[in-house]
């Protein structure tokens, strides 16, 4: 991963439980902070800190609007998305 490098992400409870979307430049250390509960309010409130999926962008802007994207989306829309690349919602932290 570059310096460059901005990702977007998506973090669930358990499979196919609470979803939560998010944009940043730093994947392990933002990892991090929704582990230790300082990451966002809703992550630590619903437990979501599995890594089921993301994708990379080399320019903030995009990427920032693929997560807008993202959220507008319907809950069976985002479900396909993951399972795609993620059919059994496996956390993907350990490839970061």
């Amino acid at each position: 991963m570059s310096a460059s490098s901005y990702f977007v992400y998506i973090l669930a409870s358990r499979h196919h439980g609470t979803i939560y979307i998010g944009v940043t430049n730093d994947l392990r250390m933002r990892l991090a902070l929704h582990r230790s509960g300082r990451g966002s309010k809703f992550v630590a409130k619903y437990s979501v800190t599995r890594l089921v999926y993301v994708e990379t962008y080399t320019s903030p802007s995009e990427a920032i609007a693929r997560e807008k994207a993202l959220k507008e989306w319907r809950r069976d829309w985002k479900i396909r998305l993951i399972e795609q690349e993620n059919p059994d919602w496996r956390d993907l932290s350990h490839l970061i």
